[in-house]
């Protein structure tokens, strides 16, 4: 046999937040129709073809406990093939409009798209029997792959102020992977990439109405991934490095730069400079804890796939994400234009061309393979080096139509070099010859800067007052009446589901990108208003008044509105399993 150079794990994440029932489109229902069309159902058809190749893919994949509740909802599947019809529909009309105006090419790609379209159904409702989580499941279970979890409603984990709800988050996200998969997951991607270890913990925002924040000991993320029997998770590069954050998004928000120098001191006097080519078994306490082991972001494959600038997504025969035909039947329209040679004029953008876009992604497939093994040629030989690339699973397809085409050739690529093990994460960590070095890792995440300030700023500092004081009357009234009644259960169990979809990272990121600033607005009051209700609720329950008829109208609607994680256990909102050692 070769002598390997060492191992490559391709992963992926995959998340949508909770979007049924909250709109349609261009934000709702939609923004999941659009991603298991053009990502989720084109990557299984990847994976087949590399199966039918008698290629096993080795993919390590993450769902968050969110998106597998959209995707497992029977309203959604109906809503899906809705939404292919509307693109069947849109396809044909576009054809006749072209036709008449004799743009022979752009009926051709007209075409092309009814052809994906109809392809695409029939993987979904021949191929997949309307059960994609399933037809993951099976790709699991003849160990082609491996489905990682993540928190219930990607909520961000550094800047929850409570412990019992980081606590909930990470136990609804294993139990919720077990329902869908019948099996205990082993690795874990933390939201957002972000990481805190244990210390005193000083909250950025006060509360509405409250005092000053005071520190608070607070438990290292990695301790609740011991709890539950995670293995491993992800962390950027930087954090692997010892690095801390970009400092100047500190000193543009007070809140975030205390938290910014208590983290940095914590950061500088662990004195680690780690690599992002080996896995470390992190802990942040001074007690033992099983073994949870980080495994970093390759920041060269990154680059080479992430950026739109400098990567092969920018590449000028690819198609152009930005700009659709719009007539006025449908709202999305389809994609016509290729990036072309000059990226800022939409109006200007050459039509695509299937074929010189395959070419491309053959030659950038074969260019990320070679890559791939450079850097692990630039590692020490026999240490048993990895590669792990790390992307969200929607870059490919979505926003890199070509995205799901370029894994198939990679892959291939990847396969027949013998240097290189293609491996995913468990096998990897289980191939190891020795432990891991035990390792603290600083805070910080993968966002712009490092650290928190995508989520934490300006323009988000009232969502966090108000998530901190739905953490506060949640973990209070789990306390005092979990347990007491069934109505009450029913209602502490719907105000649980309102106060962690209040907690997802989604809409501060899209209020600071300005990327559905409004509807990531709306989401936060509705879910916080909903809270708020409820929570009045079972005050009044408690004392013995008994609610109306309208009362329980709305609590019925409440649930069938935001109807997941059917079974939550609210006593685990009341108080830690297992407190921080002092």
């Amino acid at each position: 046999m070769s002598e390997q150079l060492g191992t490559f794990a391709l992963v992926l994440h995959t998340h949508i937040p909770y979007v049924l029932d909250h709109g349609i489109s261009p934000n709702g229902t939609d923004w999941l129709s659009e991603a298991l069309f053009e990502t989720y159902l084109p990557l299984i058809d990847t994976i087949d073809l590399l199966l039918a190749d008698g290629i096993s893919p080795k993919l390590t994949i993450g769902f968050t406990p969110v998106l597998l509740e959209q995707l497992g909802d029977d309203g959604f599947k109906n809503a899906f093939t809705s939404y292919v019809a509307g693109l069947i529909a849109q396809a044909r009309a576009d054809q006749d409009e072209f036709r008449k105006s004799s743009q022979y090419h752009l009926a051709f790609l007209a075409r092309y798209w009814e052809d994906k379209c109809h392809a695409t159904l029939a993987c979904f409702t021949k191929r997949c029997g309307r059960d994609v989580i399933g037809t993951f499941r099976a790709f699991q279970d003849a160990g082609h792959i491996e489905i990682v979890t993540s928190s219930a409603t990607h909520g961000y984990s550094p800047l929850l102020s409570k412990d019992t709800t980081l606590q909930a988050q990470v136990r609804i996200g294993v139990e919720t992977y077990e329902r869908h998969f019948g099996v205990r997951p082993k690795g874990f991607w933390l939201p957002e990439c972000a990481y805190r270890p244990s210390y005193a913990w000083t909250r950025p925002v006060s509360q509405l109405g409250s005092l000053a924040p005071k520190p608070e000991l607070r438990k290292g993320v990695e301790e609740f991934l011991a709890e539950n029997g995670i293995d491993y998770f992800f962390a950027d590069s930087h954090l692997d490095k010892g690095g801390i954050g970009i400092g100047v998004y500190a000193d543009r928000f007070a809140a975030l730069g205390k938290l910014w120098r208590e983290s940095s001191q914590r950061s500088a006097a662990s004195g680690q400079h780690l690599s992002p080519y080996y896995p470390y078994a992190v802990n942040s306490t001074d007690h033992d804890i099983k073994r949870v082991c980080v495994l970093a972001r390759d920041p060269a494959t990154g680059t080479q796939v992430w950026s739109g600038s400098q990567g092969y997504p920018g590449d000028e025969w690819y198609l152009e994400f930005h700009r659709r035909h719009q007539p006025s039947s449908h709202s999305y329209g389809l994609r016509y234009w290729r990036v072309s040679q000059n990226k800022d004029d939409l109006g200007s953008k050459d039509t695509y061309d299937p074929s010189h876009a395959d070419e491309r992604v053959m030659a950038h497939a074969a260019h990320f393979a070679g890559l791939v093994a450079d850097v692990l040629t630039g590692q020490q030989p026999g240490s048993q080096p990895i590669v792990c690339s790390t992307y969200d699973t929607e870059l490919f397809g979505h926003w890199w139509y070509e995205g799901p085409r370029f894994l198939y050739h990679a892959i291939k690529y990847l396969a027949a070099n013998p240097h290189v093990r293609r491996a995913t994460c468990s096998e990897y960590l289980l191939s190891l010859d020795s432990e891991p070095v035990k390792a603290a890792l600083p805070e910080g995440s993968w966002g712009e800067g490092g650290f928190h300030y995508i989520w934490l700023n300006e323009e988000t500092e009232w969502a966090w007052k108000l998530i901190y004081e739905a953490e506060q009357t949640m973990q209070d009234l789990a306390a005092s009446h979990s347990g007491k009644s069934a109505d009450i259960d029913r209602l502490l169990s719907q105000a649980a589901r309102e106060m962690l979809l209040l907690c997802a990272s989604d809409w501060p990121f899209c209020i600071t990108t300005d990327s559905a600033r409004d509807y990531a607005t709306v989401r936060i009051r509705n879910h916080y208003d909903t809270f708020a209700a409820i929570a009045r609720l079972i005050g009044r329950l408690s004392a013995g008044e008994p609610l109306t008829s309208g009362d329980w109208k709305n609590i019925a609607e409440y649930e069938v509105r935001d109807r997941l994680f059917k079974t939550i256990d609210t006593k685990m909102f009341a108080a830690l399993e297992h407190p921080p050692i002092e």
